[in-house]
């Protein structure tokens, strides 16, 4: 198939996309092309296409159309600098999130060898891996519920950051890792308020890893006890939230007796993360 021809039918698809409301039509257009011929998106100008390239790829858009998400559709999903695997059944890791990944690389510059960190919650692992990606001497423990998102954490880890551990356990269980003495524990629990109003990709992430009572802060409040006991004195936690509920996962850290309990904005200047420290005792 000629260039031109692929050019044609990306900008129809793009069109296609954005008549059916996707965000970013352009952008998932060519993603979805390079998906098909299997290069990067950067390179679609001098791949060449085969001959069923046209039938693959409008099956693939109308999926996109049919508002399944891109990561869904290609089954990855990047995140701070390498691909996870996702798909049904597990959370896919967002773009915001590396932020809270950064903040905890960075409060592990100065720890001791061989720190321990916690990510609750773990989905894919994106946390849990972007640490241990950066500190191979870490014990990194990945925590995750859900049997479904289990398997993607566990292959995910198996290729990305083999010591990591995984953990089968719920983020809000008190007799989770108990006195472990972790150094940095992160979080990107479910904290959507419960609506019917949001964009349909965000659906088909599973209800429980999203959603979180009707003010989001459920899950929050179960963890914040719970990571309070797996902390060191003096170790750090990090939480992401809701751009609604920054006032009270700070409330909710200082009650639990935290102490530099402060937000954290995301990449739009949001708050979507409180940090704080345990006191000693």
């Amino acid at each position: 198939m000629k260039q031109s021809s692929v050019r044609s039918l990306i900008a129809s698809a793009a069109n296609t996309l954005r008549e059916a409301g996707v965000d970013s039509p352009e952008v998932d257009a060519r993603l979805l092309a390079a998906h098909v011929l299997g290069v990067a998106p950067m390179q679609l100008m001098f791949a060449d296409a085969p001959a069923d390239f046209a039938e693959r790829y409008t099956g693939l858009v109308a999926r996109r159309a049919a508002r399944e998400p891109l990561q869904h559709i290609i089954g990855t999903a990047p995140f701070y600098g390498v691909d996870l695997a996702v798909g049904p059944g597990v959370f896919i890791p967002r773009p915001e999130t590396e932020v809270l990944a950064e903040w905890a690389v960075r409060k592990l510059i100065d720890a001791p060898p061989a720190p321990t960190v916690v990510d609750l919650g773990s989905g894919t692992g994106a946390l849990a891996i972007a640490v241990a990606r950066d500190r191979p001497d870490a014990i990194v423990y990945a925590v995750e519920r859900s049997e479904t998102a289990r398997a993607y954490l566990q292959r995910n880890v198996e290729k990305q950051a083999p010591q990591v551990k995984v953990v089968a356990g719920d983020m809000t269980d008190p007799e989770l890792l108990a006195g472990i003495g972790a150094d940095v524990v992160v979080s990107n629990p479910p904290y959507v308020p419960e609506t019917p109003e949001l964009q349909a990709e965000v659906y088909a992430d599973p209800h429980e890893a999203v959603f979180s009572g009707a003010d989001g802060m459920a899950a929050i409040r179960g963890l914040v006890p719970v990571v309070k006991q797996m902390l060191k004195d003096g170790g750090a936690v990090g939480i992401e939230h809701d751009d609604t509920t920054s006032e009270a996962v700070q409330a909710e850290l200082r009650a639990g007796g935290f102490a530099d309990v402060r937000p954290l904005e995301d990449m739009t200047g949001r708050a979507r993360f409180v940090t704080a420290s345990k006191l000693a005792r």
